[in-house]
């Protein structure tokens, strides 16, 4: 079976209620639809692992990503879609590393996506379109400011990436851009 974006829709319903995770879901979806074109790689693909990564937050944190793998496998999910949504948890609740380059950028723009929009809802503006990398690592420096967001996987995935902060700063918000009225941030 390969899944479609309804098909990913229904089932990222099916188990959440929380908009916020869903706005958080498009987010991740946008960006990584974004970065599969920078790549030239698949988009539909990588943006429907972006939109269903977080599937079992809602209902299952404690067990984030294997009720996931669960799910999937249940489904009927290709394995390597599964693997590479597992991926986005490594060295936190799996170990399943990321090796693919979609798999890297899910990683570390998780995360990120967070922080942008934290970022984004403190400006006048409260608005991506006139956001920049340097209002986002502004506030990067405030450790208190988002304090949930692991800055660290940010890092980590970027060197995995070959990126400079600034950089996959710059190409998250463009991502995020596309679907900013969605996130009420337009």
């Amino acid at each position: 079976m390969t899944p479609n974006r309804e098909d990913a829709l229904t089932l990222f319903r099916k188990y959440n209620d929380s908009d916020s995770l869903y706005r958080h879901a498009l987010a991740v979806e946008a960006v990584l639809r974004h970065f599969a074109v920078k790549y030239g790689e698949d988009a539909e693909k990588w943006g429907i692992i972006g939109l269903i990564h977080d599937l079992d937050w809602d209902k299952w944190p404690e067990e984030h990503c294997r009720k996931t793998e669960e799910i999937l496998k249940e489904e009927n999910w290709p394995e390597d879609w599964t693997r590479a949504v597992l991926s986005h948890g490594w060295g936190l609740v799996t170990d399943i590393e990321p090796v693919h380059v979609m798999e890297k950028v899910l990683y570390t723009i998780d995360e990120l996506t967070g922080l942008i929009t934290a970022t984004a809802l403190m400006r006048p503006s409260r608005s991506l379109m006139d956001l920049t990398s340097k209002s986002v690592k502004k506030k990067w420096k405030d450790k208190r400011f988002s304090a949930g967001v692991n800055r660290e996987i940010i890092d980590t995935g970027a060197a995995m990436l070959g990126m400079e902060r600034t950089e996959l700063i710059d190409e998250t918000i463009a991502g995020m851009r596309n679907v900013a009225a969605e996130l009420g941030l337009g």
